[in-house]
């Protein structure tokens, strides 16, 4: 146990210094065989390689073709001009709600949050200019429409954090419909009342719109010129989304009907379609050994003794045992900075058991699902996630000045919303 705990604060502590976890993870797994009496050469190349190569075996293609994808929506510019659409439409007035419902939707339509960063971080500078809102809020808007409710709990959301629990309980993406919309409604209502309410309370104090210190073309419309129909650039989000949860297809042939429309409806564009998709394909090596270090972590820690001590006080937390496996992944998820590499470690370990647990209780494996979804976006975003370093630094902001909001649409409001889905399942509501 002791191994355990001291392997998981060192993954958690490199992490977060901004070292690799591809490195970081191998370590924290040493530390954790050392200490529960594993041989280290067989548990680094034998435990840990099979646990982080059969994740990589399962996922690849869905990480690989998602890459593309975006790349494609990226270098496209569909993703911006749907982004920027939506943002017009409802005008500078309603700036932050702009910029969630353009994250929100750029998100569900399966983009990669790191892109939704970029493509809404120039039309949010620009509707926060014009409404003379303090840029503070940039990172907590865009990371509520992005990190939160689009990403964990919409029903039929192509996120990987909404697919995982897939493999382990055999359920579809549109797991506890009514759990997932009733925390998406949560998380979103509550986390725009309280921006609203920081940017009332800036106001007060004075602190308004300032331009960035490096302010480029991106600041500026000129970005925005040339860019596709907005509604055309939708058809392939539309198309990944239908064929996935209406058709049934599986996600792979899912993004693959997406990445031809996208190709399709820009055809104009075909000059940089082999660039582009080699560089989605290459950018997605990354984010799949990121988690399957994460996974063969976690590989490790199921194998040694003290885990089945772990494993008990989880599972005999009192109560419901979703209760446990929302505990278990978001405690795993903080741990690594990264909901897919908690969520992943957490379902490879106790899967097994939480499936046998429902056939116990007699609660729905999809309430199992949701909830494993859910708490994978709860303590993934502590200040060492990669995706929260990638938002300050795009939107020029340190942790002292934006890390407060994104810690509350992001953290706080994931883990509370959580509890409703939770009770709603112990009645039997799914």
């Amino acid at each position: 146990m002791f191994g355990i705990i001291t392997g998981l604060v060192l993954l958690m502590l490199l992490t977060y210094r901004g070292h690799s976890i591809i490195w970081v993870a191998p370590l924290a797994a040493l530390v954790v065989a050392a200490t529960g009496g594993l041989p280290l050469l067989e548990a680094y190349t034998g435990t840990y390689m099979t646990g982080f190569v059969a994740f990589t075996k399962s996922w690849f293609p869905v990480f690989m073709l998602g890459a593309i994808f975006v790349h494609l929506m990226d270098y496209t510019g569909a993703a911006r001009s749907i982004a920027n659409w939506l943002t017009k439409i409802l005008g500078p007035k309603r700036a932050i709600l702009g910029v969630i419902i353009g994250s929100a939707v750029l998100t569900y339509g399966g983009i990669s949050v790191f892109v939704v960063v970029f493509a809404m971080y120039p039309l949010a500078l620009a509707l926060f200019r014009e409404a003379n809102i303090s840029r503070t809020l940039i990172p907590g808007s865009i990371a509520l429409g992005s990190f939160t409710f689009t990403m964990t709990a919409l029903p039929g959301s192509p996120q990987i954090q909404n697919l995982i629990p897939i493999d382990y309980f055999g359920t579809t993406p549109s797991a506890a419909p009514a759990m997932g919309l009733v925390s998406a409604v949560l998380m979103f209502g509550l986390g725009y009342a309280y921006l609203r309410h920081r940017e009332r309370k800036l106001a007060e104090a004075g602190e308004v719109f300032t331009e960035p210190a490096t302010r480029g073309t991106k600041g500026d419309g000129a970005a925005l010129r040339k860019l596709p129909n907005p509604l055309v650039s939708l058809l392939p989000l539309i198309a990944v989304i239908v064929t996935l949860n209406l058709w049934k297809w599986d996600i792979v042939t899912a993004l693959f009907s997406g990445i031809v429309l996208a190709m399709i409806t820009n055809a104009r564009a075909y000059k940089g379609f082999a660039k582009t998709i080699s560089s989605g394909a290459a950018g997605s090596i990354t984010a799949i050994v990121n988690t399957s270090a994460a996974v063969g972590f976690g590989a490790v820690v199921k194998s040694v003794p003290g885990f089945q001590e772990l494993t008990s006080l989880i599972l005999g937390i009192k109560g419901s045992p979703l209760i446990s496996e929302a505990i278990a992944v978001n405690l795993l998820a903080g741990a690594t900075g990264s909901a897919s590499g908690g969520l992943g470690i957490a379902l490879s370990a106790l899967g097994e058991q939480y499936c046998q647990l429902a056939a116990k209780t007699g609660i729905s494996l999809e309430a199992f699902h949701r909830v494993a979804s859910l708490a994978s976006g709860g303590l993934d975003t502590l200040p060492h996630n990669g995706a929260v370093l990638t938002l300050l630094a795009v939107t020029g902001m340190t942790h002292r000045e934006a890390y407060r909001d994104i810690f509350v649409t992001t953290v706080l409001l994931p883990i509370l919303s959580s509890i409703p889905a939770i009770i709603l399942a112990s009645v039997g509501i799914y």
